[in-house]
């Protein structure tokens, strides 16, 4: 019988385990879905699996470009392997067209493209709702120093570059989407890597040609099946079989 894995974190959607090798986790993909700070809860068939193949892509792309991350490989359908990291506690937001939030604080309409892509922060507290803040909080509270920032820009916009190629290639607009930086450190040496996960859990995506939302809004406003939105990611990004029409846990092992 295999020991029993000791947990080290679990959040809202994934577990991290330790890890076989030092300096490592393991991340597991879990079913659940929350929205509006956890206030709407669902167990998903299937989306733990879809994440955990899709963030693969993601950060393997991120790799071949140069872009700094934690992950190391997949293990299995719902779990991979990935550095292990200090979250520096912001989650770092990237709009490159008005949805959500942004909407709602500055009355623009849903789907405007805003002047550039627009980076933002929220401090990582669920009790408090994950509230935007300023770098002039984050630089006053210690959370990251000015330079740690300008480094996160240029990855997020970095990522953002890759991420709007990509899903523009299949026909999918980025409308934005939310990673979150690790510290690590090469001996005394410390750098910033990009963390967590990058999925539809994380992105907003409409179809460029009809606007259906292809993200987890499909659960936050009930525009259908979230299994099925996710699946057509990945089935347009070649990760699944071209005439899938729902979840096959086996084709994308």
């Amino acid at each position: 019988m295999a020991p029993r894995r000791k947990k080290v974190y679990e959040g809202k959607a994934k577990i991290l385990y330790e890890g076989t090798e030092p300096g490592t986790l393991v991340q597991y993909f879990k079913d659940d879905a929350t929205a509006f700070n956890a206030q709407k809860r669902a167990t998903i068939e299937g989306k733990g699996v879809l994440n955990n193949r899709l963030s693969e892509f993601f950060m393997n792309g991120l790799t071949n470009i140069g872009v700094p991350n934690h992950f190391i490989r997949r293990i299995n359908m719902r779990e991979q392997l990935i550095r292990q990291v200090e979250i520096v506690p912001l989650e770092v937001i990237v709009r490159n067209f008005a949805a959500g939030s942004i909407s709602k604080r500055l009355g623009i309409e849903e789907g405007t493209l805003l002047p550039r892509p627009i980076v933002e922060y929220s401090f990582k507290n669920d009790e408090l709702g994950d509230p935007m803040v300023s770098e002039e909080y984050i630089i006053a509270f210690g959370w990251a120093t000015q330079q740690d920032l300008d480094d996160i820009v240029s990855l997020a916009l970095r990522v953002n570059d890759f991420l709007s190629g990509v899903f523009y290639g299949v026909g999918i607009k980025l409308i934005d989407f939310k990673i979150e930086i690790g510290r690590v450190w090469d001996n005394d040496f410390m750098r910033l890597i990009v963390a967590d996960e990058i999925s539809p859990d994380s992105c907003r995506l409409w179809d460029m040609k009809t606007g259906q939302k292809l993200d987890k809004d499909v659960f936050r406003r009930d525009l259908g099946n979230l299994t099925d939105a996710y699946t057509e990611v990945a089935r347009r990004l070649g990760l699944m079989p071209a005439n899938t029409t729902s979840l096959k846990p086996t084709a994308i092992n």
